[in-house]
């Protein structure tokens, strides 16, 4: 048995799994965000949890750790900001501890529970408040638990002239200190912003989307810049990386229309001609993280 946590800057949430896809749910606290201790706390506790022993903690988490330090990024959780979190809790705990970004854990939950089961290659796209994504080959995620592999939200992607007619569409400012990256309009808050930048108007996107799903034209000349936007550099990572399923998890995900038509803009511009959708909802909707977490940690043990 392992303890498996998914962590944000909300709450924490804690399972015990004795193997990847079988979890059982223990708990959900708030994220103590300015006091190690007591994050450590936590994870300590659960850890022997109704008298069991684990033999490890495996943790998704919103940040990423760096490869070769172990030092983990993470600014929503200031607490644990900058250190390297997993030495730090097994100091604390006396078992091992293995850390995985939440969108990797996502992505791996998908290829061996989920939507990517039977696909070697499998790229997993959150588009949620932001845009996220993690790639797993082979059943492992590429570059190790917490890497910086299929981060496609970051960078200076974007096209600045789009559409028919054209229009210029500026290049934001984006949280990771780039400009003109995905993250800035892929995800609900980006598509707001294109809203407004577009038509003049602030309205959140689920009313953006109700909209075009009217056919309003407002809505439908945002949602046009929107998907041009976003499926231009997806269909090029996935001609880099040429996974054949593409499991969409966040929010938006839960618009199905949204998620075809992004999958119709993507295939149109990628090098393999694929008859059948790339682009899917994802199926596991009730802990990913958790099951993503499992999956690690239970790889872990069992290549250790």
């Amino acid at each position: 048995m392992i303890t498996c946590f998914d962590i944000g800057g909300s709450t924490i949430k804690s399972a015990h799994a004795r193997q990847g896809g079988e979890i059982e749910i223990l708990d959900r606290v708030a994220t103590p965000l300015d006091d190690f201790d007591a994050f450590a706390a936590i994870i300590a506790e659960r850890v022997t949890w109704g008298g069991r022993t684990a033999r490890g903690v495996s943790i998704s988490i919103t940040g990423v750790v760096d490869p070769a330090s172990g030092s983990l990024k993470c600014a929503n959780i200031p607490c644990i900001d900058g250190r390297n979190v997993a030495a730090d809790l097994e100091r604390v705990i006396g078992l091992p501890v293995w850390i995985a970004n939440d969108a990797d854990c996502f992505a791996l939950a998908e290829a061996t529970s989920g939507a990517g089961k039977g696909h070697r290659n499998v790229f997993g796209v959150i588009l949620g408040t932001g845009v996220g994504g993690g790639l797993v080959i082979g059943g492992r995620i590429v570059a190790g638990a917490g890497g910086y592999a299929g981060e496609w939200g970051h960078g200076k992607a974007l096209q600045t002239v789009v559409g028919q007619p054209a229009v210029e569409i500026p290049h934001f400012a984006c949280g990771c200190g780039q400009r003109g990256c995905v993250d800035t309009v892929g995800g609900a808050r980006g598509m707001e912003r294109l809203h407004h930048v577009l038509c003049g108007e602030v309205l959140p996107s689920t009313d953006i989307i109700a909209s075009w799903r009217k056919g309003e034209a407002k809505a439908s000349r945002t949602l046009e810049i929107y998907l041009e936007l976003v499926s231009v550099p997806l269909a090029l990572t996935l001609n880099i990386i040429g996974s054949s399923i593409v499991p969409v998890g966040g929010g938006l995900s839960n618009v199905p229309e949204l998620i075809a038509a992004l999958d119709r803009e993507v295939r149109r511009r990628t090098l393999r001609s694929a008859a059948d959708p790339l682009l899917v909802k994802a199926e596991l909707t009730t802990e990913p993280g958790l099951i993503g977490a499992a999956t690690v940690g239970f790889q872990e043990i069992a290549h250790a």
